[in-house]
């Protein structure tokens, strides 16, 4: 058997000053820095490569279970629901995330669930607050597999307004904590703030932040009920690392606490990135966000259809989704993953950085009286405004590429006629407690004018 080892023997060690040498020889007398040194929209300066004598990794708590395939079915007509669900998991998920805007019956949703020799997980993100409800919700289920994606103050920062006012908001989930406390029954949504053009370094400062506007209002036992569910972006590395940063620093920020917790994280992709024209080219999307949220270590994955953002759910999108994570997880040796990613000097880097950033904000943030009175004041609104506007300044200058939209663009193409939901930012006037977090497409101006002159 030959020895690797001896075909490195045969080339001596270059050392990083070495290689970049070499690399000035190459430039011709161009400058190193301004050529191939390139700066994110988080600030973070990214070099054509990184090298072992300046490596350093953080220790970041990595699950041992692999990630959850989940199906997201919202609750219209529950009996519909429940056959939609039943299906998905007689076709491979082992998760399910069902959103309602109100109660609903959940003897006829559960019906057929105890055929299953594995009770699969299930997420309620439920989308109006009931103390009464939650507890028929929890004590359906014996076992500690169902998650109650309660959050008041994501309702706050998404609505602008709390679901009833802010001590009857707090006083609901303090009754629901108390008589479930071995429960998930808190949930912090930051893909909020990633599909309305927040920064990776944003959302892991205000998912800490927002996080820990519950932990010193509940109380800090409080960690072991939350729940964190992110959104996933097409900047590759960065996704993973922004994972990899914020397991790291929930982890210290625990530990500040005096507890040892790790996050609980479900991620579903980005819509800042979809498009209406071309829309196939959002399959290529969502399995790049699907591939970085399993190597940045997400504890369950939603598929995200590659239509959903102007079609009604359809069981063809629903089955690209659940086939596209399962593709991923059986057949493109993506099982077991979440570990892949620690010693990539380029993903450590990324993750230091993104890390020291975050905390950097996060700290400023809770000078300044925590996140509630940020959201209050405006300053987070105002803080992902800016990073939104210079991310959309770089698209609509061409300078970031959306295939299909922006970049080589079918001029053919035609959607008009094929809209069965509105794809774009609604004007809904009404009177708010703060200026509400919009979620807004990157190319819905773009699209406008190819629909306006279709």
């Amino acid at each position: 058997m030959t020895d690797n080892n001896y075909l490195f023997d045969n080339f001596p060690p270059v050392s990083e000053k070495e290689w970049k040498q070499q690399i000035q020889v190459d430039l011709k007398g161009a400058d190193y820095n301004d050529t191939l040194v390139w700066e994110s929209l988080e600030g973070i300066k990214v070099k054509p490569f990184y090298h072992l004598d300046n490596f350093e990794y953080l220790d970041i708590p990595t699950k041992s279970a692999d990630f959850e395939i989940c199906q997201v079915v919202f609750i219209d007509d529950v009996a519909i629901a429940n056959k939609i669900a039943l299906d998905a998991l007689q076709k491979g998920v082992n998760a399910i995330q069902f959103i309602a805007n109100q109660s609903f019956d959940i003897d006829v949703l559960f019906q057929g669930f105890k055929s299953f020799k594995t009770t699969p997980k299930i997420y309620f993100d439920n989308r109006f607050l009931s103390v009464n409800f939650n507890a028929q919700l929890l004590d359906n289920f014996s076992e500690n597999n169902i998650v109650i994606q309660q959050d008041i103050i994501g309702n706050l920062a998404k609505n602008g307004n709390w679901f009833m006012d802010q001590n009857t908001d707090h006083e609901a989930v303090k009754k629901t904590l108390t008589k479930h406390p071995n429960n998930k029954t808190l949930s912090v949504n930051t893909s909020i703030y990633q599909n309305a053009g927040a920064t990776s370094v944003q959302q892991v400062a205000f998912a800490l932040a927002h996080a820990n506007e519950y932990l010193n209002h509940f109380g800090k036992e409080t960690a072991n009920n939350i729940q964190f569910e992110f959104a996933t972006g097409s900047n590759y590395f960065f996704e993973i690392a922004k994972l990899r940063a914020f397991r790291y620093l929930w982890g210290k920020l625990t530990l500040e606490h005096g507890l040892e917790v790790e996050a609980d994280i479900l991620t579903k992709s980005s819509t800042r990135n979809k498009t209406i024209y071309d829309y196939n080219v959002n399959m290529l999307r969502t399995a790049t966000e699907n591939m970085s949220a399993i190597l940045g270590g997400t504890d369950t994955i939603a598929g995200l259809g590659y239509d959903e953002i102007f079609k009604k759910s359809n069981s063809f999108s629903q089955r690209i989704a659940r086939n596209q994570l399962l593709l991923l997880k059986e057949e493109s040796g993506f099982e077991n993953a979440q570990h892949f990613a620690k010693g990539s000097y380029y993903i450590e880097a990324l993750t230091i950085e993104i890390a020291n950033k975050a905390l950097q904000l996060f700290q400023s943030i809770e000078k300044a009286g925590g996140f509630v009175a940020q959201l209050k004041t405006g300053s987070i609104q105002k803080r992902i405004e800016e990073a939104a506007k210079k991310e959309q300044d770089l698209f609509d200058s061409g300078k970031l590429n959306l295939l299909g939209t922006n970049k080589y663009p079918n001029a053919v193409d035609k959607m008009k006629d094929n809209l069965e939901l509105f794809p774009f930012v609604k004007q809904n006037i009404k009177q708010t407690l703060i200026q509400p977090i919009i979620s807004k497409r990157l190319a819905e101006k773009i699209e406008q004018e190819r629909i306006g002159s279709e």
